[in-house]
Parts: C-alpha cells; sequence; structure tokens
C-alpha cells in the first residue's frame, strides 16, 4: 500500500500460490499411496462445483463492472470492499487450485499400471482450468471495483 492506495493482486503473488499448488497436488498422489496405498479418485463432482464457483464470480465481475464502468453507479463502500475482498480471494485462491489439481494430473503422466490414471489426469485437468478460470474471475471483480482519479469523493 502506497500514499493510501490498495495495488491489485499481482502476477507474482498469484503465480507464487500456483506454484504451492503445483507442488502440493503433485506431492499428495505419492505421499497418499504410501500412506493409506490408494490416492484420491477425481470425480467429475469437483470439476462442476469449481465450474459454479467460477460462474458465480465471473457474473459478479461483470455486474460490477457494468455498473461502475458503464452506468457510473456508486457501490456502497460497504459492498465494494466486499466485493474486492472476494475478488482478490478468489484470485488467490483460485491459483492455488489450478496449481495443484495440475500437479495431482501431472503426478499421474506415464503410469500405465492404473486403469484409472487417465481419468484422474483428463478430470484434474479441466478442474485446473477452471481454478484458474476463478482466479481470472477474481482478478476481474478486483479490478471492476476500481473508481475513476477525479472522483471528487475520497
Amino acid at each position: 500500500m502506497t500514499s493510501g492506495r490498495l495495488r491489485p493482486v499481482s502476477a507474482a503473488a498469484l503465480t507464487i500460490w500456483a506454484v504451492i499448488g503445483l507442488v502440493g497436488g503433485w506431492l499428495l498422489h505419492p505421499l497418499l499411496e504410501s500412506w493409506h496405498g490408494t490416492a484420491p479418485v477425481v470425480t467429475w463432482f469437483q470439476p462442476l462445483a469449481l465450474l459454479l464457483v467460477a460462474a458465480i464470480v465471473c457474473g459478479t465481475a461483470w455486474a460490477t463492472w457494468r455498473s461502475v464502468q458503464i452506468h457510473h453507479e456508486r457501490l456502497e463502500p460497504h459492498r465494494a470492499v466486499n466485493r474486492l475482498v472476494l475478488g482478490r480471494a478468489c484470485a488467490l485462491v483460485g491459483a492455488l487450485i489450478a496449481g495443484a489439481y495440475a500437479g495431482y494430473a501431472v503426478s499421474w503422466l506415464g503410469i500405465a499400471g492404473d486403469p484409472l490414471a487417465g481419468q484422474r489426469v483428463l478430470r484434474s485437468l479441466v478442474a485446473a482450468v477452471l481454478g484458474g478460470l476463478i482466479c481470472l474471475g477474481g482478478v476481474l471483480l478486483e479490478r471492476a471495483c476500481r473508481v475513476h482519479d477525479d472522483d471528487p469523493e475520497p
């Protein structure tokens, strides 16, 4: 924070969270197989849940951007802060989720002995893309809360 202004979430922060997720997702498969003898199965429920969250976040970002930028409506301060915090949280968590599912998918590449490996890779990659969409929606929501600098009120 400089000069009383909050900066948008940085690409570096998003990259760090994605890398943390990538390493965690990649380590999850061998660790759980060594401890429990089996790794988690990724069903279609996880990507569908992420799709729902992405739709809500992206829809909120679109509605906020339209209200503030096109119709020049003022958001109530508490609503603007709520949406800003929601956008930042979704951006960071979306990056983490995208990295985690991508890492989990990578951990299954090249494993021919498991009949579910291909399903896990496909579903994990779909979930990773949807995690990235949540991240994108969060960044767009955060930026939709910006107001013009010529605004007379602080």
